[in-house]
């Protein structure tokens, strides 16, 4: 079973509690760990135009936009993460182009980046399972650090390197914004001026209620303002059911201790063998994989086999308005998701190849080696051919009709 919902509380917590802190200090080394850049003053609360947020977070809402800090000049965080469609990508490619020609294909699904702010920093629970930490495979350790990579990947915004994007932040019509937030003489050191805005995109991102508006159709049902319709309700009680959905198992549908509204994840990693996604263009090397945990991306931890295949479990928050589904972005339907979940074991046909043999070649996606660390023991993956699923066609749909509730923006 998953981390209990007081362990991931917990850890949350305890990273919010060091965010704070780490958001603030300067060290001499300039430690990209801390979120902060070092030189100049620190980032001032006042002044702006964006009502409640600091001055760092309004140059960062200010660089999540700007497609002059790519190689292209037609490519920004918001590029992949819209804010009009829950800052998730608004096409159905399962791997996005980037690059300074935008035709580099990724490796990955983009995730949306919303609901974000209380996730803990990586580690490894009691049971010695992995927990948090940024992007699919839990490596960055807060938001500042996951903000490196676009600027840098070759298939994303292609920089060459550090000088290059604080050399666009100076070209940029709000780099005396971005002097007054940080000390007039920031852009002479390279490193700070790049770690001051890759802390200005955190703190956008932990400031702006856009992020994380809590005001989905479910959130006004817990408060008792709205009405789920029928089949609402009977898909959220098959989504908490532990013997049909079990969804709730890791993506937590219920208040918190404290009355916090639910995020919908427990923070904790799964291997569902998703199966093989041959339009991303890296599988077309027969021998390539994307474990999650144990690697490419990550190598840390590449020795720790029996994490092959885990991938972070995402807030299902907005899940109706994605367009690609899991981290290969296999699927691009809510119920052929749902579908897969309650299927897979049952009629694994429907969703992977057949070999040469005329044998069903399950868990593709994975060396062989591994297949054994897919989640076959919870409800409703431990089932076998020729058992019912653990969900009806009509349950599914119940299932469906309830995830579109937990959309932001609902207005009766």
């Amino acid at each position: 079973m998953p981390f209990t919902l007081i362990a991931a509380t917990k850890a949350a917590n305890d990273y919010s509690r060091s965010r704070f802190l780490s958001g603030f200090v300067l060290t001499a080394s300039i430690s990209i760990l801390s979120a902060c850049g070092g030189g100049g003053a620190a980032p001032s609360s006042s002044g702006g135009t964006d009502a409640g947020m600091s001055a760092a977070a309004q140059v960062g809402k200010k660089i999540f936009s700007d497609i002059s800090l790519s190689a292209s000049g037609k490519m920004s965080c918001a590029t992949c993460h819209d804010p009009a469609n829950a800052h998730a990508q608004t096409n159905n490619l399962s791997v996005q182009l980037g690059g300074q020609n935008l035709d580099v294909p990724g490796f990955r699904a983009v995730p949306s980046l919303r609901y974000l702010d209380k996730t803990p920093a990586f580690a490894f629970g009691d049971d010695g399972k992995p927990l948090g930490g940024f992007t699919r495979d839990g490596k960055a350790p807060n938001l500042a650090v996951q903000a490196e990579t676009p600027f840098m990947a070759a298939h994303e915004m292609a920089n060459n390197g550090r000088a290059d994007v604080v050399a666009k932040l100076q070209r940029a019509g709000y780099a005396n914004e971005f002097k007054n937030a940080f000390g007039a003489t920031i852009f002479s050191n390279v490193d700070s001026a790049f770690e001051r805005a890759l802390f200005a995109l955190q703190q956008y991102q932990l400031e702006d209620s856009d992020f994380h508006p809590y005001d989905s159709k479910y959130d006004r049902f817990l408060a008792g303002k709205a009405t789920l319709s029928d089949s609402e309700l009977r898909g959220l009680a098959l989504f908490n059911n532990p013997t049909k959905g079990n969804c709730a198992a890791c993506h937590i549908s219920k208040k918190g201790a404290d009355g916090s509204a639910p995020l919908f994840t427990d923070f904790t990693f799964d291997n569902l063998g998703v199966p093989r996604n041959k339009l991303i263009p890296a599988t077309a090397a027969a021998d390539y994989f994307d474990m999650g945990v144990c690697g490419p991306d990550r190598t840390d931890l590449a020795k720790r086999t029996e994490f092959c295949g885990a991938f972070k479990v995402p807030t299902l928050r907005n899940v109706a308005t994605r367009k690609v589904f899991f981290h290969n972005g296999q699927f691009n339907n809510l119920r052929d998701v749902v579908n897969f979940y309650v299927r897979r074991d049952t009629n694994p046909e429907e969703w992977f190849p057949f070999g040469t043999d005329g044998s069903i070649q399950k868990f593709n996606d994975l060396p062989a080696a591994y297949a054994g660390n897919v989640n076959v023991k919870e409800v409703p993956y431990n089932r076998q051919p020729g058992m019912s699923a653990a969900l009806t066609p009509s349950e599914v749909e119940d299932v469906v009709t309830f995830l579109s509730t937990l959309n932001d923006g609902y207005k009766p």
